[in-house]
């Protein structure tokens, strides 16, 4: 049943704070914020990404440090100050044609239920709450912010059979 939801996912959403960060913000003197993000996630959303599945972030949050990782990516479907997650998703089945049941959401909190509750393949980092790992369809051996989202962009390649071909072309250069 996991491999057959891992097979059709065309998009994969992420929360930020905990999934692709650790869930840690830093303050500078002037109150900007920073955040620390995994490379190896980065390189798992470009993979999917060179597969033709698309990828976007809904979040409850804003800062400028997320548009940044977002650009450096190529994700240009971001939602950012989001209290009801699962109220996005006609705007984002309109945008990209994408039904839920193709969607895949990784989340770690609370806030991620909504939206969770609701599309194809729900995923929990590691280290999240409790009612989210119980509402999730699958939970990452990886921390959020450490690998997480990078070990879920793996396990659809690798379900979708498109992993071999994509390291052969990316990689055996």
């Amino acid at each position: 049943m996991l491999t057959a939801k891992l097979k059709q996912i065309r998009l994969l959403l992420l929360d930020v704070d905990g999934v692709l960060t650790a869930g840690e913000i830093i303050y500078g003197d002037n109150g900007e914020q920073f955040k620390v993000f995994d490379v190896k996630d980065g390189l798992g959303i470009r993979l999917l990404k060179e597969a033709r599945i698309d990828v976007g972030v809904v979040t409850g949050r804003t800062g400028k440090a997320l548009l940044h990782r977002c650009r450096n990516l190529g994700i240009d479907l971001i939602f950012e100050g989001i209290r009801n997650k699962a109220g996005v998703l006609p705007e984002i089945e309109q945008r990209t044609r994408v039904g839920v049941e193709s969607m895949a959401f990784i989340g770690d909190d609370l806030p991620d239920l909504s939206i969770m509750r609701r599309v194809g393949l729900a995923v929990a980092v590691a280290d999240a709450h409790e009612a989210i790992r119980k509402t999730a369809h699958l939970t990452t051996l990886a921390p959020g912010g450490r690998g997480a989202v990078r070990e879920v962009c793996e396990a659809i390649l690798k379900a979708q059979g498109r992993w071999d071909e994509l390291m052969g072309r990316l990689f055996n250069g």
